[in-house]
């Protein structure tokens, strides 16, 4: 008989049921046991769709970490609370797996890393995207040396008019910023991986409240309002790592630019290149000759990844679950992730004292 986990919620809203529930619904060996939210109808609903038999609903996520049979909690909160709470889930013998970004300040991040090396438990953040075909054959690629030496790529996290109007994502305060900190940091999750380099050495940033504050603009979602638009509609960096390889990191929620692209790379290596633009492209020299090849992803499996019926959020939940059931590291480590918040935390340093930052020695 399949031994089942039994996974906490924390935070029913969007990402939990946009993401996390449906792809841990599919699992053999899960029982969704407890939800958590501020708002209990949203708990009630989680419960109701998915929950196990003996499933149970709280507004307090202290009740629920005090059930000793949850052994795994995920947290799906807005960035303020993913340190305390992911810590908290930790110190009661929960694994955790919480959503992107780490936390809201790399000093949270920090704390985050020490518990789970204090406690020994397992914790992960919600990268999704290196779950995607595209991805996980890239990182392939990386890994047998393909690429040659990377010196220089960029993080693609752009959307010309696509800024978020529910929630809390214009909250400063609750968030921590704005695009940068919500999609920037899978672009930079992404390309960092793919480097496999997480020694920054010096980040230079700059933010912008260009478009934020016009009227009635046009939008995926619908106008925002001004008022609450406090964090950022675009943000840069330019980092330099402690090997000398540049990362340029773009990102925005409104921008007046046709060239869109999120949660995406490009390499550049001295053996060859490699993109996302459109599908997987590898280009490089042979023989005198440049060429750009196209990879065909559908044509099979790769390292981890069982095809292409299966969504990159479906990859990340099984995977999660087999870090824990054969004791390994989970794909993204909380060292991993820790390093993400601190270069995101620079470049919005960098963009507030117009001074580049050092990150050598932090």
């Amino acid at each position: 008989m399949t031994r089942k986990y039994r996974i906490g919620i924390i935070g029913c809203g969007g990402i939990a049921n946009g993401k996390h529930l449906p792809s841990l619904a599919k699992l053999p060996n899960v029982e969704i046991a407890a939800f958590c939210d501020l708002i209990p109808e949203r708990a009630e609903q989680a419960q109701s769709k998915y929950g196990s038999d003996d499933a149970k609903t709280y507004t307090d996520y202290r009740e629920l970490l005090s059930d000793s049979s949850i052994e795994i909690v995920h947290v799906c909160t807005p960035n303020d609370s993913h340190a305390d709470i992911s810590i908290a889930a930790l110190e009661a013998g929960k694994h955790v797996m919480c959503e992107k970004p780490m936390a809201k300040t790399a000093a949270d991040a920090k704390r985050m890393l020490d518990a789970a090396e204090r406690t020994g438990k397992k914790l992960t953040i919600g990268y999704n995207n290196r779950f995607r075909p595209d991805s996980l054959h890239l990182k392939q690629i990386c890994e047998a040396g393909e690429l040659g030496d990377i010196y220089y790529a960029k993080a693609h996290a752009i959307r010309r008019r696509a800024v978020p109007t529910w929630g809390v994502f214009l909250d400063e305060e609750k968030q921590g910023g704005g695009p940068l900190i919500d999609i920037g940091t899978h672009a930079l999750d992404l390309t960092l991986w793919m480097l496999d380099n997480y020694s920054p050495k010096m980040v230079l940033g700059t933010a912008y409240h260009k478009l934020s504050q016009r009227e009635n603009a046009a939008n995926a979602w619908g106008p925002w309002d001004p008022a609450a638009f406090t964090v950022e509609d675009s943000a840069f960096g330019m980092i330099v790592m402690e090997n000398g390889a540049t990362i340029m990191l773009e990102s925005s929620w409104a921008l007046n630019s046709l060239e869109v692209d999120e949660a995406k790379c490009t390499l550049s290596g001295t053996e060859g290149g490699a993109d996302m633009k459109d599908g997987l492209r590898i280009n490089g020299e042979s023989h005198g000759r440049l060429y750009v090849s196209e990879i065909d992803l559908k044509s099979g499996g790769v390292a981890f990844y069982s095809g292409a019926s299966e969504d990159a959020p479906d990859v990340e939940m099984r995977m999660w679950l087999e870090a824990i059931e054969q004791d390994k590291e989970p794909v993204v480590t909380p060292k991993q992730a820790y390093v993400v918040s601190q270069i995101l935390e620079a470049i919005y340093e960098s963009a507030k004292t117009g001074q580049a930052v050092y990150l050598s020695g932090r």
